[in-house]
């Protein structure tokens, strides 16, 4: 059983991504946001490569929130195709207080 959700995201800069993890804690849909960063990726855009400093963030959520979680990522994000990769955590094998912090947290979103 999934008990919590990781949501891996890039974004151009630290102060959007952190505006936006704000967002997402005021609104209860994370309980923490990881920025890491600054990196450089390197993709492929309407066909030509392309190299930009971006961040990345970790979102945690809980498992009930995680749909709706990475709904308002996309609607925060700047990108017209923003990187969201769910993951899902299980419950065996991970901290079971940390779990619960999470699903505390999360308990009560507030909506946008």
């Amino acid at each position: 059983m999934t008990e919590a959700a990781l949501i891996y995201t890039t974004w151009p800069d630290a102060a959007t991504a952190e505006a936006a993890a704000g967002t997402l804690l005021d609104e209860g849909l994370i309980a923490c946001a990881n920025v890491l960063g600054p990196m450089r990726s390197v993709y492929r855009w309407k066909g030509e490569v392309c190299t930009d400093a971006e961040v990345a963030v970790i979102f945690k959520t809980g498992a009930a929130q995680a749909d709706a979680c990475a709904a308002r990522i996309v609607a925060l994000h700047p990108y017209d195709e923003p990187a969201v990769v769910r993951l899902g955590v299980q419950a065996e094998g991970s901290s079971a207080g940390f779990l619960a912090w999470i699903a505390e947290q999360t308990a009560s979103p507030r909506g946008s």
